[in-house]
Formats: structure tokens, C-alpha cells, sequence
């Protein structure tokens, strides 16, 4: 039995990370770069107009103000989309939108709400300063600037510069398939008969759901009974994969046989039991280059050894750097005591309460014990050696979901 960090270590030593692939970029999304994008052209790519109003010389308006007013010309327009190419005037000005290209000769925007007409006379009554409201040329990105370097996970943002920057396709790193296969005899799918002793198998589709949400490819594999020529056969079937994970079958009972089965098919060991509270019946290995790991079978170990070991693993196949789940600090609102010689990792909701993060359990930890995965925001990391811990503890939380949404806006 080993440290959990030192499995997460020797997991991530055994996990290549996968070849790239040309995508359009609205299938980039939270997809991570394998090429660096230069720009090939100055943004914006000429002098233009953020407000709008009149373009002109600044020298023409200077001192202007309420009481001494700077009189111009008004020669034309220059509309976003339709620019004004002739040269401006001493004493001329050209009506300007917002994005609109800056005439040649023209320095400076004076805003429209500082400015009166007077039939093609323009009144200026306020000295904006020289090159107000000018966006210069490239004043976002420069030609051969490299704006999204190798590695830069896509969002929304970054979909905006490759469309401005004129890139319809780029490279970023496949995405792992994942062969699952959940094994025992208990098991039944949805669409089959439940009677007594069966028992309905989430593992299938929670663990599915999981490799979906960081970015994997789930391949179901279905469901295997507690014997060694059916689990073999299934495994194969699942060899085309990059990844295989089983769940179930990994303890020390009769009817464990799954690691057996992966040694049969040429697995190389890596560790065996993980000191950890769920988790501990955990086995990692390779055939050929491939990871497999084989989870235990209750559902929330299962899902809580995936979000030690597998997901940083699928996350570093697709070229991710940042693979673990982020801890934060909270204030224990209960008292807890673990059993000794494992590091438990205890389910618990996270609340506010006078400014300060606060963490309650979601009830029963048994292992089975789906709902307590869905009552929670986190886990709380309690080290053995620390036992007992009291209400007003400060503690570490792995949390498991994203910062959650407010019911109201921060401006009311």
C-alpha cells in the first residue's frame, strides 16, 4: 500500500501526452493548443476611431472650451466599414463612427457630445487633447507577435483572436478514448430485469460522465460477469482504446479477478492499494504503452479514485499542465474522527458564514453511498495522523466542481 502521492506520481510517469489534430475552432473549445499562433497582421490593422464623433487636426481645436469654441469644416464621412480616403484640411474635420479608419491628416476624435453643427461647420467646444480617442494601428497585436503560445487552453476569448487573427482551423492535442468495463455478477443494466441481489450499475455511467467532462471519449464496454474468460474477452474488445478502466473486482475476495485478468493479458503492475479512505483496492498498470486502471467497485470510490488518478491522467494526454483539482482552506463545522493508517478523503459541502468558507460532511461516507457525491461541493482532506479533528479546525478541501454561480448579480 503507497502513499496517494506517490500512485498520482507514478501514474503520471506511465501517461503520454497524445498527437495533435486540425479542428475548426468552435470545436476548440477548452481544447488545448499543440501550435503556437502568431499574428500575420498588425490589429487593428489601422489608425481608427473609439468613439464616435469628428476626426480632425488637434491643432485646429487646441485651447477650445465652452467660452472660446474652435470652428472646422465639415468635408465628409467615415462610416465603420467605409472610410474617408481623402487627406484632411487645416480647419476640416470628417464625421466619424466608432471603428470608423482615421482619415489621412487627421490626428485626433473629438466627441460628438462635445460638439455642436452650424450648418457644414462644425463647433468645438471642448480641446480633447492631441490623439484622443485614437486607437493606433496594432495597438492590440503586432504582425509576428505570437499571441496564443502551444499549450494555451481555448476559451471563448481565444476563439475571438483565432477568428480576428483569420484562422478558421488549428492544431490542438486528441482527445483520449476511454474504454469502460464495470464487472460482477450483481450487475444489471437499465434496460434489464432487477430482482433481489442485483443491483443497477451506476459505475457505467457516472465513471462515463466523468471521462465526458474532462474532455475524454467514454467507450463502453458494458458489463462483465465475475469470470475470468468474459472479463478477458471484454478487456480485449476495449485494446483499441487509449485508456482502460474497469471498475470492480480489484479487493482480495473469490470473485476478484480483474486483476488477475489484466496480468493475463499482459499488464505490467505498477501498484497495487493506495493508503487512502475511499480508494484503497486500486490497481494501476500498463499493456503495452496503454494505462489501465482498475477501480474499486463501490460507486463513490470509484468515482473519487478517478478524480485522483484518472483525471489527471486524461487531462495530461490532451496537453493539459494544470491536472489537479484545486484546494482551498475552510473551517471544519463539526467534529470528525478517521480511522488510522490512510488519508481520508471525506465528502462535505462547502457555506458561507460571515465571510468565512465553512465544511460540513454530507452524511454517511460509506462507500456505496452515492448521494453523498451528489450533496457535494468538495473533499475534505483529512490526514490520519491528525485524528481527531474538531469543530473550528482549519482544513483542506479538494473541490470538486467549479465556482458555483450566485442567484444575484454583484451590481445590486
Amino acid at each position: 500500500m503507497i502513499p496517494i502521492g506517490e500512485a498520482q506520481q507514478k501514474v503520471l510517469e506511465e501517461i503520454p501526452v497524445l498527437g495533435r489534430e486540425r479542428i475548426h475552432i468552435l470545436e476548440a473549445l477548452g481544447r488545448v493548443l499543440a501550435q503556437e499562433v502568431a499574428a500575420i497582421r498588425d490589429v487593428p490593422s489601422a489608425n481608427n476611431s473609439a468613439m464616435d464623433g469628428y476626426a480632425l487636426r488637434h491643432e485646429d481645436i487646441a485651447g477650445a472650451e465652452a467660452s472660446n469654441p474652435k470652428r472646422v469644416k465639415l468635408i465628409g464621412d467615415s462610416p465603420a466599414g467605409r472610410p474617408y480616403l481623402e487627406p484632411i484640411g487645416p480647419g476640416e474635420a470628417v464625421r466619424i463612427m466608432t471603428g470608423g479608419l482615421i482619415p489621412p491628416g487627421a490626428d485626433t476624435v473629438i466627441m460628438l457630445e462635445d460638439t455642436d453643427r452650424d450648418g457644414d461647420y462644425v463647433i468645438c467646444s471642448n480641446d480633447p487633447g492631441n490623439g484622443a480617442h485614437v486607437r493606433p494601428r496594432g495597438e492590440d497585436v503586432q504582425a509576428g507577435e505570437v499571441v496564443l503560445p502551444a499549450g494555451t487552453i481555448v476559451r471563448p476569448p481565444e476563439v475571438g483572436m483565432l477568428a480576428t487573427l483569420g484562422h478558421a482551423y488549428v492544431q490542438v492535442h486528441q482527445r483520449p478514448l476511454v474504454a469502460i468495463l464495470s464487472t460482477g455478477d450483481e450487475l444489471v443494466d437499465l434496460d434489464e430485469p432487477f430482482t433481489d441481489g442485483k443491483v443497477v450499475c451506476s459505475n457505467s455511467y457516472s465513471l462515463a460522465a466523468q471521462v465526458a467532462e474532462c474532455g475524454g471519449i467514454p467507450l463502453s464496454l458494458g458489463i462483465a460477469t465475475d469470470n475470468e474468460s468474459d472479463q478477458r474477452a471484454r478487456i480485449s474488445e476495449g485494446l483499441r482504446a487509449d485508456v482502460i478502466l474497469t471498475s470492480g473486482g480489484v479487493s482480495v475476495g473469490k470473485y476478484d479477478l480483474v486483476k488477475d485478468t489484466l496480468t493475463q493479458l499482459g499488464m505490467r503492475v505498477k501498484f497495487w492499494k493506495v493508503a487512502m479512505k475511499p480508494g484503497k483496492p486500486l490497481v494501476f498498470g500498463t499493456i503495452g504503452n496503454k494505462p489501465v486502471f482498475g477501480l474499486p467497485g463501490n460507486p463513490t470510490s470509484a468515482m473519487i479514485s478517478f478524480e485522483q488518478f484518472v483525471r489527471p491522467a486524461l487531462l495530461k494526454m490532451m496537453g493539459h499542465t494544470n491536472l489537479y483539482r484545486p484546494l482551498v482552506n475552510a473551517v471544519l463545522a463539526q467534529d470528525i474522527k478517521v480511522s488510522p493508517g490512510r488519508l481520508h478523503l471525506v465528502r462535505c459541502k462547502l457555506f458561507d458564514k460571515d465571510g468565512t468558507m465553512m465544511a460540513v460532511a454530507t452524511g454517511t461516507q460509506s462507500s456505496g453511498a452515492l448521494r453523498s457525491m451528489v450533496l457535494a461541493d468538495g473533499l475534505l482532506v483529512l490526514p490520519s495522523e491528525r485524528s481527531p479533528f474538531s469543530a473550528g479546525d482549519s482544513v483542506s478541501v479538494q473541490v470538486l466542481h467549479s465556482t458555483p454561480l450566485s442567484s444575484h448579480s454583484p451590481y445590486e
